[in-house]
């Protein structure tokens, strides 16, 4: 018999707040999308073209690009039915901030449509063994990498963000 940790025992007197516990979990997703569609919308254009690679890596709009198909690719794994009515991006198209805008609108309420349906599932989901909370754990720390890669390529390739959104990037507890 293994000896339960500290925190096991207080969980068991806690009662569970299930919507609480829900609407924190969406709000905290919505949040994290929200932080890219601040960049998205104050990137320039030129800015979405720099990239720090000099053998063909990916540029500031195809890393965004990357994080939009990889929400989207992990919704085939966990949710086909959630999966099928959204598209991946077409990384061979032009840069368009229009389009790059709606898809991540739209793989962001994809991704809430997963967070109700787990939590119809007791917070689990297939594909992904651990559960909900570790998944979008994976996810946004995903984006957060791709978000502070994309700063620094701005950075190293002269572009300006306004300080706004340098700093706008971190107040998650005033949205």
């Amino acid at each position: 018999m293994t000896k339960r940790s500290e925190s096991e025992k207080l969980l068991k007197k806690i009662p569970f707040q299930f919507e609480t516990f829900l609407q924190q979990l969406i709000e905290t997703w919505r949040i994290n999308n929200k932080m890219h569609l601040l960049l998205i919308d104050n990137i320039t254009d030129q800015g979405m073209q720099c990239t720090l690679s000099s053998r063909g890596g990916r540029t500031v709009y195809l890393q965004l690009v990357h994080v939009n198909n990889v929400r989207i690719g992990w919704l085939e794994h966990t949710a086909k039915e959630i999966f099928k009515k959204y598209s991946l991006l077409d990384k061979e198209k032009p840069f368009n901030r229009k389009a790059l805008r709606k898809a991540f609108e739209d793989s962001g309420k994809a991704i809430e449509e997963l967070i109700l349906l787990a939590s119809k599932n007791n917070f689990q989901i297939n594909g992904f063994k651990n559960g909900l909370v570790p998944f979008l754990g994976y996810l946004m720390t995903h984006d957060a990498h791709h978000r502070g890669s994309i700063l620094l390529t701005l950075k190293q390739c002269g572009q300006k963000i306004p300080e706004a959104v340098k700093w706008g990037l971190w107040e998650w507890n005033k949205t």
